[in-house]
């Protein structure tokens, strides 16, 4: 196989990745993507380092057993707690996702932000030398979103319990006055009908999906990867409930999903 025909390998702790898939096919859809959803062991936020570090190598081995041209860690519990470990272990190249605190604090009129990430992410050392760097002048209100995730995983983003309970962890941002709102998980973008009817329209709400698209792209140029015609169909592997990708994903493209135990 030619190295440019090669696909990307993407791995999550479930299906939230997907919404970081969606702007990578959207920006590439030439290029073949290897998913796999690491459902059996979500939410990573809630785990220690070394199991968020270990449950990373795991993920990379296998995509790369599977002939990855780049891993994207669609994942930002995952991405600030072990991606260092990643590129000094791999010589393949890793994008990882991080919370968007750089646009949000240099561009909040109020000078107060909203972020709404897991445990894992908050308390990481890049997190948090990240937030040190950009967010001297504003006021931060950090969240954690417990009990999201496993909410997010059932698939069904309309429930009551999901609803009730965003409005509960948006509630103390909104009093501080915040314009901007930053989701720190890739899980979180499936919020935004949600999150629309119970934020103000002056709030803008921004994710990592975006920025996390373009480098992918940036580096595939860099290192004349970009594939150049119609690659295979993008596969999605879950170890735990295949059907939830499927609904998810609800593409007229056809897609293979399917289950495989990792």
């Amino acid at each position: 196989m030619q190295k440019t025909h090669a696909p990307i390998g993407m791995f999550d702790s479930g299906i939230g990745g997907t919404s970081i898939f969606k702007e990578i096919h959207k920006l590439l859809p030439l290029e073949q993507v290897i998913y796999l959803a690491d459902s059996k062991n979500a939410p990573y936020g809630a785990k220690s380092q070394q199991e968020i570090i270990n449950l990373s190598i795991k993920n990379t081995e296998l995509l790369l057993e599977m002939g990855a041209k780049i891993i994207v860690v669609a994942c930002n519990t995952a991405t600030t707690n072990a991606i260092k470990v990643l590129r000094e272990k791999y010589s393949t190249p890793i994008v990882g996702i991080e919370p968007a605190i750089k646009p949000a604090a240099l561009n909040s009129k109020n000078k107060t932000i909203g972020i709404l990430a897991t445990k894992g992410t908050l308390a990481s050392e890049l997190f948090i030398k990240t937030s040190d760097l950009y967010t001297r002048s504003t006021k931060v209100i950090e969240v954690v979103g417990e009990g999201l995730v496993p909410l997010i995983e059932t698939g069904d983003l309309q429930q009551p319990a999901l609803k009730q309970l965003v409005k509960e962890l948006v509630s103390p941002m909104l009093k501080e006055n915040i314009d901007y709102l930053v989701l720190g998980c890739s899980h979180y973008p499936y919020l935004m009908p949600i999150l629309k009817e119970i934020v103000p329209p002056y709030v803008q709400i921004i994710d990592s999906g975006r920025a996390a698209a373009q480098q992918t792209k940036n580096l595939l140029e860099k290192l004349n990867l970009l594939r150049q015609d119609r690659g295979e169909k993008c596969i999605f592997f879950s170890n735990k409930n295949p059907r939830i990708i499927e609904e998810i994903l609800q593409s007229e493209e056809r897609f293979l999903v399917g289950y495989k135990d990792f």
